[in-house]
């Protein structure tokens, strides 16, 4: 700090404000958000992005986990919807979030954080099987954990694996990353005057049927008070200024924001 930010008390450069506010954050990524500019697949130049701002927040002492969709590789629902047995292709879609989870780990690890794949399906060759005590030892190591293959059973998705990890692992918020800016009462691609909320309860989320995340997925964190704020991940930074509590998209909680 100068020594005008020493008689004053405040910081020049303006990292004060980046300070985390959590200590472990459990990151959802959609596998969509892995695409970038393509139409199918993983771009690695949206991944390097991705991991420039999650080893950002790594360097700041915040503890990350990261669950990862495999949309942009295979969905099971849409599978199921054209006639596949849905089980086997929600099996596919978890292998799918393996995938990708290889990739994000190589694009982090060359933005010189290390990393571990820790799947819920067994897999030895790539990833370590999903162990919590394991998990969460890793977090404390300074290892940044990503949690593939959903929950390893079929009619479950990758949100409500994103919940139940947070809990376990003893997150203290999900941040949903998404193409958008926060939570809207209507799609805002569809209606213009679509109204964005600041703030949102999980109740409302659950009443109004809105579809940020599945209804297991906010009911899991209703139960255990898992604060979720849901972000646009396009932003840069964005990732950074959620971690250090600045208002950014929409806060979903219990009640009254803090």
């Amino acid at each position: 700090m100068s020594e005008a930010g020493a008689a004053t008390g405040k910081d020049p450069t303006g990292e004060a404000a980046k300070r985390p506010r959590y200590r472990r954050i459990l990151l959802k990524l959609s596998g969509e958000a892995l695409l970038g500019s393509r139409q199918y697949g993983v771009d690695p130049n949206f991944c390097a992005f991705i991991a420039a701002q999650v080893a950002e927040v790594h360097r700041t002492g915040v503890e990350i986990g990261i669950v990862v969709g495999g949309g942009n590789i295979f969905r099971g629902l849409a599978a199921a919807a054209k006639g596949m047995d849905r089980a086997t292709g929600d099996y596919i879609g978890m292998l799918a979030t393996v995938m990708n989870a290889l990739a994000l780990q190589d694009a982090l690890e060359k933005a010189g954080v290390q990393t571990r794949v820790m799947s819920a399906i067994g897999m030895n060759e790539v990833a370590e099987p999903y162990i919590r005590r394991r998990a969460v030892r890793h977090l404390e190591k300074g290892r940044v954990i990503i949690l593939a293959a959903g929950t390893g059973n079929p009619y479950f998705t990758t949100d409500t694996a994103a919940a139940l990890r947070a809990v376990e692992i003893g997150a203290e918020v999900i941040l949903k990353a998404t193409k958008v800016d926060g939570v809207y009462d209507s799609d805002p691609v569809a209606n213009p005057d679509a109204k964005r909320y600041d703030h949102l309860t999980y109740s409302q989320v659950l009443v109004q049927g809105l579809r940020v995340l599945d209804a297991t997925a906010v009911s899991l964190c209703m139960e255990n008070d898992t604060p979720i704020v849901v972000f646009d991940l396009n932003a840069p930074e964005n990732i950074t200024r959620v971690a250090a509590g600045e208002p950014v998209g929409t806060l979903i909680t219990g009640g009254s924001p803090a």
